[in-house]
């Protein structure tokens, strides 16, 4: 396989991806509350149980973000925001669809959101591992 250049270390960047998959697996499937995974899919009074389970995730990157790089703290908010979003999509889309645990465009959806979680947490790697 060739050699890349890469401004990026390759350890630290397979590291990060380690923490941000753990913090993954806590977050919203360790730790999550029942009211948490159930409130956030309702289609009133949500806005309190995704906040908390968000607020989890922005607190595990917090966690990371500090111990790599102090200064890019901020990225905690950026991942609280981006989780809600997915999480607040998936919820619409679900209540929406109505498909039951049986369909397997149910897992479909489960599975695009757990892809764009992944993909949100190569991007925050990237920009620790660079920093």
């Amino acid at each position: 396989m060739p050699s890349f250049d890469t401004p990026v270390p390759v350890g630290a960047f397979a590291l990060l991806i380690l923490a941000f998959a753990v913090k993954q697996l806590g977050a919203d499937f360790l730790l999550q509350s029942n009211w948490m995974a159930q409130g956030k899919e309702r289609s009133s009074a949500w806005l309190a149980p995704l906040c908390a389970h968000t607020g989890l995730h922005g607190l595990g990157t917090l966690l990371i973000a500090l111990m790599v790089k102090p200064a890019l703290w901020w990225l905690a908010l950026a991942d609280f925001a981006i989780h809600a979003a997915i999480d607040r999509g998936k919820a619409l889309v679900g209540r929406r669809t109505g498909f039951p645990a049986t369909d397997a465009r149910f897992w479909w959806l489960i599975g695009t959101d757990q892809f764009l979680h992944q993909v949100t947490h190569i991007g925050l790697a990237l920009v620790l591992a660079a920093a």
